[in-house]
């Protein structure tokens, strides 16, 4: 999270439900030792991956998508690099970065 937006999450006396998403992928992605992998696909929502994100698209698994609004607060919320967030008091520390699979660019979340 960068500082600002850190400090506006921190004073927040409940998780946000974008965080909530997130925390629910990225506990799928634990119990299979791979990454969150969020693509955008249209203007109004993100397919959500599992897998590897050095594979190809076809060898991911679908979990479904994320609203637009939804996806954006939680790049808001998080920054390039490492992240610790907690969410409904689990904590979660995982790596995001930006790479390109089936020449698109995507955000991966991958826990450590």
């Amino acid at each position: 999270m960068t500082p600002s937006n850190a400090a506006i999450y921190q004073a927040q006396t409940c998780t946000p439900e974008s965080l909530r998403i997130l925390a629910a992928y990225l506990e799928l992605a634990l119990d299979e030792g791979e990454s969150v992998v969020l693509m955008r696909i249209g203007a109004h929502v993100r397919s959500v991956y599992i897998g590897d994100p050095s594979a190809s698209l076809e060898d991911l698994r679908d979990e479904g998508v994320v609203q637009a609004g939804q996806a954006d607060e939680i790049l808001a919320l998080t920054r390039i690099g490492l992240n610790r967030i907690t969410a409904d008091s689990q904590q979660y520390r995982f790596l995001r970065s930006v790479r390109y699979i089936a020449d698109r660019q995507v955000v991966v979340f991958t826990p450590t």
